[in-house]
C-alpha cells in the first residue's frame, strides 16, 4: 500500500506542476508579426521594447519601439512602471535576449508581456516597416 500512495502522490504532484507551468501568467504569450503591425497602426496601450544593443537598434527597428538593452533592463524598471498595465511587446534579433527580458519583466510584476514571434529576424525577412538604418522599407 505505501508504494501506491507514494506513486499517486508523485503523479498528482507532476500534474499540478504541469498545470502551473502551462497555465501560469508568468510566461509571456506570443504575438505574430502581422498582429503587431496591426497594433502599431492602431496605436493604443502598447509599448514595443527592443532589447538589442544600441547599434543594432540604430541599424533598424520596429516603428515606435524603444531601446533598452536586456543587460540594462533591471536599471530601467522604475521608468517602465508607467506602462505597468499596458501590453509590452518584447523582441531582440532571434529570441534569446527577449526571453531574458520577458523573465525580468514578469518577475517585476508586469502582467501583459508579449513576445514577438520570430523577433527582428522575421520582421526583416517579411520586409515589414522599419525605422532607422538604411532600410528600403522605412516608413
Amino acid at each position: 500500500m505505501p508504494y501506491i500512495s507514494t506513486t499517486r502522490f508523485f503523479v498528482y504532484t507532476w500534474i499540478m506542476l504541469l498545470q502551473m507551468i502551462c497555465c501560469s501568467d508568468v510566461f509571456a504569450a506570443d504575438i505574430t508579426q502581422h498582429q503587431l503591425l496591426d497594433r502599431v497602426n492602431t496605436k493604443g496601450d502598447l509599448l514595443i521594447l527592443d532589447v538589442r544593443r544600441p547599434d543594432e537598434y540604430a541599424a533598424g527597428h520596429i516603428p515606435n519601439a524603444i531601446n533598452i538593452p536586456h543587460t540594462e533592463l533591471e536599471d530601467h524598471l522604475a521608468q517602465l512602471r508607467a506602462n505597468m498595465n499596458d501590453e509590452i511587446v518584447v523582441y531582440c534579433e532571434s529570441g534569446r535576449r527577449a526571453a531574458i527580458a520577458e523573465d525580468i519583466l514578469t518577475q517585476a510584476g508586469f502582467a501583459k508581456v508579449l513576445h514577438l514571434q520570430g523577433d527582428m529576424k522575421a520582421w526583416r525577412m517579411h520586409e515589414l516597416p522599419m525605422q532607422g538604418g538604411n532600410s528600403h522599407n522605412t516608413p
